[in-house]
C-alpha cells in the first residue's frame, strides 16, 4: 500500500508537467443537497481527465530500459489517452487494447495522442496480456499499480491545501485507483475527513469485492452509462488501500447520474462525462447524507464525454 510520502514523491516527480486543477465552488449546486459544495475539476486536466497523474509518475519513475520496449495496457478511454500521452512525452510508444464498444470520441483521441489502439470484442486483460507476451512490452496497469495510484494521490494535497475545512470527499470509482490516491492522502494528513467512493449499480465490481474480501471479476460485462467507471475487475493493491482508507463505498444509478450531469451543465457551466457526475449524483440522490452546511467535494474526474450522451439529456 501506498503512504503519505509516496504522493509526495509523487507531487514533486510530475510537478510542472500536469495542471493543478482548479476546485471550484458550486453553491447552486450545494443548496439541493443542503451543504457548501465544491468541484474539483479534473475535467480540466490534460488529455481531459485525472488519469494523466499516475501516468506520468509511472512512466518518470520507470526504468528507462522498461519504457524503451514499449508500453501497453488495457482501457475504456481516458487511460488508453492518458498513456498515449504519456508515452509521447516521455519519449516511446503504446498500444492500449480497448473494447470495439468504446466512445468513438475516446479512440480517436487514444489515436491523436499518438497511441496505438487496439481493439477487441473479447477479454480486455486476456488481450492485454498476450499482446504484452507477443511484443514483449512494459505493461502500465490503468489502476492497480502504487506507482499510478500514488500519482492519482497528488488530488487529495490538492483538496486539503484549498479546503482545510475539508470534511467529506466523494469520489467516482472504476477499478479503484482514483480513490485509493486521493484517500491516502486525505487520511494521511486529515483522518477524521469522510472518503466515499461511488459507483455505478451497473459496474459496482469494488463494492462486491469488498464485500468478498478478496478481488473479484465481473461474470458479465459492466453495464452502465458511465463507460469510465465500467472495470470489469478488481485490483489488488486497489482492494487493499480502500479497506484501510475509505470509509464508505455506494452505488449509484445511471439515472442519477445523468440527472447530475445535466445539472453540472446547467448550473456549474462545467461539461463532464457520466463518470464524472457520478459523485454529485450520489449527494443529490440521497446515498451520502452529510449533516447540514457540511464542507463537502465531489471530484469530477473527467470530460470527455460522448456527444451522444449530451444530446440525450440536453
Amino acid at each position: 500500500m501506498i503512504e503519505l510520502a509516496d504522493i509526495l514523491t509523487a507531487r514533486d516527480r510530475i510537478a510542472g508537467r500536469v495542471h493543478r486543477t482548479p476546485t471550484l465552488s458550486a453553491r447552486s449546486l450545494g443548496e439541493l443537497a443542503g451543504v457548501r459544495l465544491h468541484l474539483k475539476a479534473e475535467l480540466l486536466q490534460k488529455t481531459g481527465s485525472f488519469k494523466v497523474r499516475g501516468v506520468l509518475n509511472k512512466l518518470l519513475a520507470m526504468d528507462p530500459a522498461e519504457r524503451s520496449r514499449g508500453l501497453v495496457s488495457l482501457s475504456a478511454g481516458n487511460h488508453a489517452a492518458a498513456l498515449a500521452w504519456g508515452a509521447s512525452a516521455v519519449g516511446t510508444t503504446a498500444a492500449i487494447v480497448m473494447p470495439a464498444t468504446a466512445v468513438p470520441s475516446k479512440i480517436d483521441a487514444t489515436r491523436g495522442y499518438g497511441g496505438e489502439v487496439v481493439l477487441t470484442e473479447g477479454n480486455l486483460l486476456d488481450t492485454c496480456l498476450a499482446l504484452q507476451k507477443e511484443r514483449g512490452l512494459t505493461l502500465v496497469h490503468p489502476f492497480d499499480d502504487p506507482l499510478v495510484i500514488a500519482g492519482h494521490g497528488t488530488i487529495g494535497l490538492e483538496l486539503l491545501e484549498d479546503l482545510p475545512n475539508l470534511e467529506v470527499v466523494l469520489v467516482p470509482v472504476g477499478g479503484g485507483g482514483l480513490l485509493s490516491g486521493i484517500a491516502a492522502a486525505i487520511k494521511g494528513r486529515r483522518p477524521d475527513t469522510w472518503v466515499v467512493g461511488v459507483e455505478p449499480t451497473g459496474a459496482d465490481i469494488v463494492y462486491r469485492s469488498l464485500k468478498a474480501g478478496k478481488p473479484l471479476r465481473l461474470e458479465t460485462g459492466p453495464k452502465t452509462v458511465a463507460d469510465g467507471l465500467a472495470a470489469p475487475f478488481a485490483g489488488e493493491h486497489t482492494q487493499a488501500q480502500i479497506q484501510r482508507d475509505v470509509d464508505e463505498i455506494v452505488l449509484v444509478e445511471d439515472e442519477a447520474i445523468l440527472h447530475a450531469l445535466k445539472l453540472i451543465v446547467e448550473r456549474a457551466k462545467l461539461v463532464p462525462e457520466p463518470a464524472g457526475a457520478a459523485a454529485f449524483a450520489a449527494l443529490l440522490a440521497g446515498a451520502v447524507k452529510p449533516e447540514r452546511g457540511a464542507v463537502v467535494v465531489c471530484v469530477v474526474s473527467g470530460g470527455n464525454v460522448d456527444p451522444a450522451v449530451l444530446k440525450r439529456i440536453l
